[in-house]
């Protein structure tokens, strides 16, 4: 019983708050502007609500006791209802009007507009990506007596339908107008699945984010379906591009497949060195690890090879399985030296690390969901925390020298002016 006597007196408290901010006043402001000021600015907004709504009763019922409102139209009983103000749920009492004539209720417009939030999707999706559970978003609201804090479960359904149209919006937006030269593509884990993701550069540096599929591993199959998908969409690739991916054959197996002759592969030279070192003992791996790194890390073609050639016959010593690792795919490592390039875009493109910055940003994000429901919930938090993530990030260092990689890469695969141009 004292809990149920002390919620009334709460009940009360905050709806005498309420109209005492209420019954304070501001200068006059156009309509459209107030109506926006009020979601945006909870304090001020209490103060100016009631006067919105009562020139609008006024309007149509006219002045109290007068009669030169709209004929038919009176004013009837007083109740509490609600409204959103930026992002909360306010209590507030409010005059209603009614149609004598036709024996029913007259719709406050302002009253109404008031009830729906506006951009409040957009300011959960960011809440709720950043690491404010659903469950503690109460706890979280703004400290305002007379507020509403949000149910979970209002916040859930309006996170799903956002995050739901950022899905729809990454999958189906068109690739035509993107003049990309190189793309780098890559798998993060969501529990028992694989999200494999693609990150394209265009010609003037920009990264943007091309897509993503669901699959259990990086097979071939499954990346050749994602990449179909993305030439549906408009992906351009008869000028030649450069793919960089890790050591993955599924993804590899699968680019050639689909490109034949327009693809050129940088393989990732972090996850050659880490494959390499990860054959011999601990007290070894440092050393090679930076023996392999100081011949990577030579300008030209030439010497990364000679340097390379050394590292091997140390290692030969030691573990023949470390330089069969080094032989694999040992070609396609050097492919921007090879290109002559390497000094100009090698830090930005020698490895995947373009791709790996942005998997540590989406699991920022996403990493805290402890229990992943179902595939539409992996995707739909992935698709938000990419576009969420996208206009964050920078032009790769080395872009004013793109079009030089573009135009060797079609040195290097025989593709004439005329081809492109057709």
């Amino acid at each position: 019983m004292k809990r149920v006597l002390q919620a009334r007196k709460d009940v009360k408290a905050r709806r005498a708050k309420v109209k005492e901010l209420m019954s304070l006043n501001l200068s006059e402001i156009e309509m459209d502007i107030k109506l926006q000021l009020i979601q945006e600015l909870i304090p001020l907004g209490l103060m100016q609500v009631g006067e919105e709504l009562k020139e609008e009763v006024k309007v149509l019922a006219g002045g109290r006791y007068k009669r030169d409102g709209i004929p038919g139209y009176v004013r009837w009983t007083k109740q509490w209802g609600s409204i959103y103000l930026g992002e909360q749920k306010i209590p507030i009492p409010y005059q209603r009007v009614r149609d004598r004539k036709r024996r029913k209720e007259v719709e406050l417009k302002s009253y109404k507009r008031l009830q729906e939030p506006q951009g409040v999707d957009e300011g959960l999706l960011k809440k709720i990506l950043i690491g404010l559970s659903c469950r503690r978003y109460r706890e979280c609201s703004e400290m305002i007596p007379e507020v509403f804090g949000l149910s979970s479960s209002t916040v859930s359904r309006r996170f799903i339908k956002a995050s739901a149209r950022k899905l729809k919006e990454l999958m189906e937006r068109r690739l035509d107008n993107l003049d990309l030269v190189a793309i780098i593509i890559d798998g993060k884990t969501f529990k028992d699945d694989e999200m494999i993701i693609a990150l394209g550069v265009t010609v003037e540096g920009n990264k943007v984010i091309l897509g993503f599929i669901q699959a259990g591993t990086e097979n071939a199959l499954v990346v050749r379906d994602f990449i179909n998908g993305l030439l549906e969409r408009g992906l351009k690739t008869e000028e030649g591009m450069l793919w960089i991916m890790d050591g993955s054959k599924g993804i590899r197996k699968a680019v050639e497949k689909v490109f034949g002759r327009y693809v050129f592969i940088q393989r990732c030279q972090w996850h050659k060195r880490e494959n390499v070192v990860g054959y011999l003992p601990e007290g070894k791996q440092a050393t090679f690890r930076r023996k392999l790194q100081k011949a990577y890390e030579e300008p030209t073609y030439k010497g990364a090879k000679e340097a390379l050639g050394k590292v091997k016959q140390e290692l030969s010593l030691i573990n023949e399985s470390a330089v069969r690792s080094l032989e694999e795919g040992l070609e396609e490592t050097l492919t921007l030296h090879r290109l002559g390039l390497f000094e100009k875009l090698g830090k930005s493109l020698k490895t995947t690390n373009c791709i790996e910055s942005i998997m540590a940003l989406i699991g920022q994000r996403t990493d805290k969901v402890d229990y992943w429901k179902n595939s539409n919930q992996k995707q739909r938090w992935l698709a938000t925390a990419l576009l969420d993530i996208e206009p964050r990030l920078n032009r790769i260092k080395g872009y004013k020298y793109l079009h030089e990689l573009r135009v060797a890469i079609q040195r290097e695969l025989g593709i004439k002016k005329e081809e492109v141009a057709a």
